[in-house]
């Protein structure tokens, strides 16, 4: 089912309008009504036109009902194969019988910020109450997440200043042998000092190539994660004995539970961050996340900077 779901007016995924010869139906007057049989065949031909059916598949074009858009009833396809029924496929048939629409409806009044939860997270930029919110799935054992924290970040917050407010949510790879030990580390550091977990995650990304020294093992690897955190937190002054406890538990709950909210809205690989929402997966320009970053800042009502002057792709 879902093969034809996907192939079947896929190039228009919120809406295809075709148009069919004018039919003898009636409006529908609210109760259910079979369509009359020439104008179900020409529903069953252009049906079969654009989906990819199996061979011998039966198509069952249901009865009229009413629907919410104006000027047009709902009608159901189904087909039959192999004694299987599909589930039923939704349409719009025009009132005058021209023509067949299939469309989407999506609910788009909450406000997009609420996407992402980045409650309790250390934050660069601007308070709270900035109007951009830049959210990002981060992986401290990921080459492209070094890229973007030691190079573009930076510029946004320079570009922006206080109208931009970026946090990281925890997403290491299971493929990354050493990126949870980072992500509790500079966690248990995080619950002390924002500065301290910022000092943190640079440090671990500029040096994630050089960690443990030569002999590049996990446990020597481990070890300079531990030293890096240690460090960065005696900067700040923090209580050694509580981070020196949490680094030795190694408590991994608030880091699963980062990564479920992540699967939650598809993400799979990292970098993936949300600007105000709008998703933004990989490695891209940084002219592209200026516009991206202006455009929400005009949807907030906000006046962006002035465009910047030779900006090039990161």
């Amino acid at each position: 089912m879902s093969h034809v779901r996907r192939s079947f007016f896929i190039a228009a995924c919120v809406l295809l309008l075709v148009c069919a010869m004018p039919g003898r139906a009636k409006a529908a007057t609210g109760n259910q009504k079979n369509l009359p049989p020439d104008l179900a065949w020409r529903v069953e031909v252009l049906f079969r036109s654009k989906a990819t059916l199996p061979a011998g598949a039966e198509v069952h074009v249901g009865p009229r009902m009413p629907s919410k858009i104006s000027g047009y009833d709902q009608v159901s396809i189904t087909y039959t194969s192999s004694g299987t029924t599909s589930a039923p496929i939704p349409f719009l048939l025009s009132r005058d019988g021209k023509s067949l629409v299939q469309f989407n409806q999506f609910d788009i009044s909450a406000d997009p910020r609420t996407m992402v939860s980045e409650s309790n997270r250390p934050a660069r930029g601007g308070p709270e109450s900035a109007p951009v919110s830049i959210v990002v799935f981060d992986d401290l054992e990921c080459p492209f997440c070094a890229r973007l924290n030691a190079t573009l970040f930076p510029a946004v917050l320079d570009r922006y200043k206080n109208q931009v407010r970026i946090v990281y949510l925890d997403f290491p790879s299971p493929g990354h042998p050493w990126a949870l030990r980072a992500t509790v580390d500079v966690s248990c550091l995080a619950t002390q000092s924002t500065n301290g977990y910022w000092n943190a995650v640079d440090t671990i990304h500029a040096r994630a190539a050089e960690l443990g020294g030569t002999e590049r093992s996990l446990a020597k690897v481990n070890d300079s994660l531990d030293e890096i955190v240690r460090q960065s937190g005696a900067q700040q002054h923090v209580d050694a004995t509580v981070l020196n406890a949490c680094i030795q538990k190694q408590d991994t709950a608030s880091v699963e539970h980062s990564r479920e909210q992540g699967l939650g809205l598809q993400v799979q690989v990292t970098p993936t961050f949300f600007i105000n929402g709008a998703r933004i997966e990989g490695a891209v320009p940084i002219d592209f996340i200026f516009h991206m970053i202006d455009t929400a800042l005009l949807a907030e009502g906000k006046t962006p900077p002035p465009a910047a002057p030779d900006a090039q792709g990161q």
